[in-house]
């Protein structure tokens, strides 16, 4: 029995390309649609436009074959299936998310509806757009049976989205239809099923065939919650050890060897305890916010992730203080920055802490030399380039004769930077360090003084008869 399944994704951002990709991946016949000329022609070229490990190779491969890019939504839904809806629902002025794009294309959808579909929530919303979505397409004259509602949100990291869609922890489906809930099922069975993992060409990743991912049917409602609730939480524990990390200052522990501890408890784990700068990109603010915000509505006191949005705010003006405290003075400083995407392996500066920290900077009379292995050209559009801003080369570049270094992305390969070279490029041996990358010790015997996020800070062990590092 064939089991190809002709599949629209609507939007061609981060989630809608990987989805399709993927979906192209699993075997799917794909359309992906997006109204932006522009976007449709640069990916139709081969084009990812997004920095996503494994998506030039997989989009290569399957574009203009087992993938087609165009802006006829309507063409596309009278193609296929099942119609993923993949467009951006941003933060509101009032933290709610805003859902028009949402709404605009379940409309679109239901004037070129003839026969049964499937219509997928695959956005991030919140706890009832399944219902608002059935109206709206029923307001624009659609009979009942000719569609079902689901939703089927996503879980993937940015930087390694590819291979998180294809190797998930699960797949959640939330469907109040049995004939709907199949054809999902059918969608998915490549992986819960096994047979992708049985190619030599997969991507790689922890799923096997005797070990192939789960997939949990619920209702609609509390698959849409199971979204915002997870993000909330991965939230929640990243604002938590950054306010242990805090309280590890102010007493002199070490955080990281608090979090470890944490981490090793079965019922906690370690992921997600990593202290830093705060969190940002496109899901955790937005979807904390837009949480809280339903939640408001509903009359339920969620005070908690008011709370947790609170340490994110605070934790960006506490590294601004800790650049202070080892500078005296910031005005006229030149300071060298690492990073400007909101993590490591990824082009994304939305909500990214970094480049709110670059504004910090500025706006406290530095001058910034900047430098990201991917984010350089997003964050000159957000922040052009001046004179007080230039974007450079590489990390060396950023560093020469910087008053400090200040790392703000956890990229690795800052991780592996060359010390010595590092110490003899920068005017003064001065690191602070939002992604904690290098062992204090390590660093400080090279010379570094070397501030970090919840650790003591470290400063170099010199021999009082020379200038160098003294031997440890």
């Amino acid at each position: 029995m064939d089991q190809t399944i002709k599949i629209a994704v609507v939007g061609s951002g981060y989630v809608g390309l990987v989805a399709a990709v993927c979906f192209a991946e699993m075997g799917h016949d794909v359309i992906c649609v997006d109204n932006d000329q522009g976007k449709v022609a640069a990916l139709q070229g081969g084009d990812t436009l997004i920095h996503e490990k494994y998506l030039p190779e997989l989009l290569e491969r399957y574009r203009n074959n087992k993938i087609r890019f165009m802006t006829d939504l309507g063409e596309a839904t009278r193609e296929c299936e099942a119609i993923f809806i993949a467009v951006g629902t941003p933060q509101s002025d009032t933290g709610d998310a805003d859902l028009s794009y949402v709404e605009a294309v379940a409309c679109e959808i239901a004037r070129s509806l003839t026969s049964y579909k499937v219509i997928v929530e695959k956005s991030t919303v919140p706890v009832y757009t399944n219902e608002w979505i059935r109206r709206a397409i029923e307001r624009n004259g659609v009979a009942r049976e000719l569609f079902d509602v689901v939703s089927n949100p996503e879980f993937l990291r940015e930087g390694t989205a590819v291979a998180d869609f294809l190797h998930p922890d699960r797949i959640v489906v939330g469907a109040n239809s049995e004939r709907a809930a199949a054809l999902l099922q059918r969608v998915y069975e490549p992986l819960t099923g096994g047979e992708y993992y049985t190619r030599k060409d997969t991507v790689p990743g922890p799923c096997k065939v005797d070990a192939p991912p789960p997939l949990l049917l619920t209702s609609t409602k509390s698959a849409e919650i199971i979204k915002h609730a997870s993000n909330a939480f991965l939230a929640l524990k990243i604002s938590f050890i950054n306010a242990v990390s805090n309280l590890c200052e102010a007493t002199d522990a070490n955080v990281e060897q608090v979090a470890l501890g944490i981490g090793l408890d079965s019922r906690i784990g370690p992921r997600f305890l990593r202290p830093g700068i705060g969190y940002g990109g496109s899901c955790f603010p937005k979807d904390v916010a837009a949480f809280r915000s339903v939640a408001e509505q509903l009359g339920i006191d969620f005070s908690l992730l008011s709370q947790v949005e609170k340490i994110n705010v605070e934790q960006k003006k506490r590294f601004l203080s800790k650049v202070r405290s080892a500078l005296w003075t910031l005005r006229g400083k030149r300071i060298g920055v690492l990073g400007l995407a909101f993590k490591g392996e990824t082009d994304d500066i939305r909500e990214s802490p970094a480049i709110e920290l670059v504004e910090m900077l500025l706006a406290e009379g530095c001058t910034i030399a900047a430098y990201d292995p991917a984010a350089m050209k997003r964050a000159a559009e957000a922040l052009p380039p001046g004179p007080n801003l230039s974007y450079v080369e590489d990390s060396y570049a950023a560093a020469k004769n910087a008053d400090a270094l200040v790392i703000l992305t956890d990229w690795q390969e800052f991780a592996k930077l060359d010390l010595e070279r590092l110490n003899k490029t920068l005017r003064y041996p001065i690191v602070i360090d939002g992604r904690n990358l290098f062992d204090p010790r390590v660093i400080s015997e090279h010379g570094f003084t070397y501030l970090s996020i919840g650790r003591p800070a470290a400063y170099p062990l010199r021999d009082p008869s020379t200038s160098l590092p003294a031997t440890i």
